[in-house]
């Protein structure tokens, strides 16, 4: 009797009659009811939270920002959550909301107190407090409701967070821009102040240069004065001797000009005597009877003869005015020179107070020098100053941003928004359903496989009975649970494919893929049943309950207990859930092969083990014709 013999006897064994065929094909339904049932509900279940009922109060009374504009944050708040409808919102009061979450009404409830507006704007004022968003769970309405509600209160806090630092950031580079337009005004005003000081500075030069030039004349004319005064120390005492002298002088000329003139009326007289004696001649030489040739002729006589007189007296004549000039002149040389006399004492006075006050001016002319030295030297620093302050705000303006409104807005975003996820997805599932596909599918494999020996022999005994080859008895008794595990496979796989609408990257590989898992799995609870009989079934429902938490189909394998790594690598289902992730999502598929395999290699070693029981059970013995315990 070949392998395939035995397979078909033991089919028409547990399809005769109506009733077995009913549990046959109920036996090929229960991996479809178990996956395909359980993904459909759970495809994703993130879409129909608009259902689920939460309860939102708002307390909120606002607050008015320092630049007088009214905040509402939580009428803000409210408003973006209702309209984005990721949950059932009911406005209440916060006893009703308390109440509802109590009893089950609201899953959960958000509260926004009423300082709320007020708390956000707190940093302004320079006394920060942070806003409270008040959550309210109750962990016996649903732990994942509860889950939930906790990221959308983080997704409203982030939310509210990145829009209060945008704010203040959209203030700060406001606040940049009128800082700038202020450097702008003082480097304007530094400008001019240089030029002011610069301007001071050539008048501080000049200054010192004319100061200088007349500090040195003014020491020297202090100079000249005091030698003006040593010279002139003796001046009163000679010019008083000089007016004594010109005095006599005076006196002297005038004695010699009296002299003079009175010898000059003596000379004066005697021409008048002369001309008188020519008129007498003339008039006796007339009378006489000279001719007037004769009288002519003795006339001229006469006159050739008082010529030395007449010349004698002209000189005296003028002697005695020159004499009388030069009295008159000494006259008023004495008068000058008293005068002099009687003013030389003030000059010389004046000439001692003009000294001291040359040589005070001369002081002072060299202070002055000296201070506008020191003021120049100032302004110069003051220049310097200025340059550098000017030049300094000049750089200061350039540094300091002055971002248009499309910048400063985008800019403040980015402040208050400064990290962005971008997701960069090898495979994507899709949905929460296709996330948990491979491992509901490798699950309800197992389940497939562990149900058909309920019916199912795994060794036939009419084979046994006839002493078979041992291996032709574990092939007999494992290809029905292969054929039946491969219709359940199928309208497992087309029910989720087509129906659930979870469709696999690559198809025919994973139909192929999950054909394997189940003949592997088929084989492992073949072996055991084969080997062990009724404990074998409760050994194939341990290893079920095992891979449930070390497959991996939840949560990522490394999560587990490290006690429980050797059951990940040790049993098989975790290989059946890597190679369907692969599959279904697109992943690199060279890991792929290495889970066929090791699937495999389950499926040969349980083949091994179902023949090793097959060879022993071919000798019966009391226990296998009334066994202790029976499933």
């Amino acid at each position: 009797m070949t392998a395939l013999r035995m397979a078909f006897n033991e089919l028409r064994r547990i399809t005769s009659g109506t009733l077995p065929k009913l549990a046959v094909v109920a036996l090929a339904l229960v991996p479809l009811l178990y996956a395909a049932l359980y993904l459909y509900a759970n495809k994703d279940p993130y879409q129909n939270l608009d259902q689920v009922p939460a309860a939102l109060v708002v307390e909120d009374k606002g607050a008015t920002a320092s630049d007088g504009t009214a905040k509402h944050a939580g009428e803000d708040v409210a408003t973006e959550l209702i309209s984005g409808k990721r949950f059932d919102w009911q406005r209440v009061d916060a006893a009703k909301a308390e109440e509802g979450v109590r009893n089950g009404t609201y899953t959960f409830a958000l509260t926004l107190p009423e300082d709320f507006s007020q708390a956000l704007l707190s940093s302004g004022d320079f006394t920060p407090r942070q806003g409270v968003i008040m959550l309210t769970t109750n962990d016996a309405n649903n732990y994942l409701g509860s889950t939930i509600a906790n990221q959308v209160v983080a997704e409203v806090r982030r939310s509210v967070s990145v829009k209060v630092g945008a704010e203040a950031a959209d203030k700060l580079l406001l606040g940049f821009s009128t800082i700038r337009q202020k450097t702008v005004e003082a480097a304007d005003g530094a400008t001019k102040l240089a030029t002011g000081q610069q301007e001071a500075l050539t008048g501080s030069q000049q200054l010192v240069d004319g100061a200088t030039p007349l500090a040195d004349g003014a020491a020297q004319l202090a100079d000249g004065l005091r030698q003006l005064r040593d010279r002139t120390k003796d001046l009163p005492v000679k010019s008083q001797q000089l007016a004594d002298g010109a005095k006599q002088v005076s006196d002297g000329n005038e004695t010699v000009a009296r002299t003079a003139e009175d010898y000059a009326a003596k000379a004066q007289t005697l021409a008048g005597r002369l001309d008188q004696f020519n008129g007498d001649v003339a008039n006796h030489l007339r009378a006489a009877g000279f001719t007037e040739e004769q009288v002519q002729r003795v006339m001229r006589a006469l006159t050739d003869a008082r010529a030395p007189v007449d010349d004698a007296n002209a000189k005296v004549q003028g002697t005695a005015g020159q004499l009388r000039a030069l009295a008159t002149g000494a006259k008023q040389v004495s008068d000058g020179a008293a005068q002099l006399a009687a003013s030389t004492p003030a000059l010389t006075d004046a000439i001692i107070q003009l000294t001291d006050g040359a040589t005070q001016v001369a002081t002072g002319n060299a202070q002055l020098r000296d201070g506008a030295t020191t003021l120049r030297d100032g302004e110069q620093q003051l220049v310097d100053g200025a340059n550098q302050l000017r030049d300094g705000l000049n750089a200061g303006v350039a540094q300091i941003p002055n971002p248009d409104d499309p910048t400063r807005e985008s800019t403040a975003n980015t402040i208050g928004d400064p990290v962005n996820v971008h997701g960069v997805s090898q495979t994507s599932a899709g949905s929460y359903g296709a996330g948990l596909a491979p491992f509901f599918l490798g699950l309800a494999t197992w389940i497939g496989a562990f149900v058909l020996f309920l019916l199912l022999k795994p060794l036939s005994r009419r084979g046994l009975a006839a002493g078979q080859n041992a291996l032709r008895v574990a092939l007999g008794g494992w290809l029905p649970g292969v054929l039946l595990g491969a219709a359940q496979v199928v309208i497992m796989f087309s029910v989720v494919a087509l129906v659930v609408d979870i469709r696999p990257t690559h198809p025919l590989g994973t139909l192929g893929f999950l054909l394997l898992t189940s003949a592997a799995f088929v084989a492992v609870l073949h072996a055991l049943n084969a080997m062990f009989g009724a404990v074998g079934k409760f050994i194939g429902l341990v290893l079920l309950i095992l891979q449930l938490v070390s497959a991996g189909g939840t949560f990522p394998w490394q999560t587990i207990p490290v006690p429980l790594y050797p059951l990940h690598y040790g049993l098989p289902m975790g290989y059946a859930v890597d190679g369907l992730r692969h599959l279904m999502y697109g992943g690199p598929l060279g890991s792929v092969g290495k889970d066929a395999l090791i699937l495999l290699a389950y499926l040969v070693g349980s083949l091994a083990l179902a023949t090793f029981a097959a060879y022993k059970q071919r000798v019966w013995t009391p226990s296998r014709l009334k066994p202790e315990l029976v499933l």
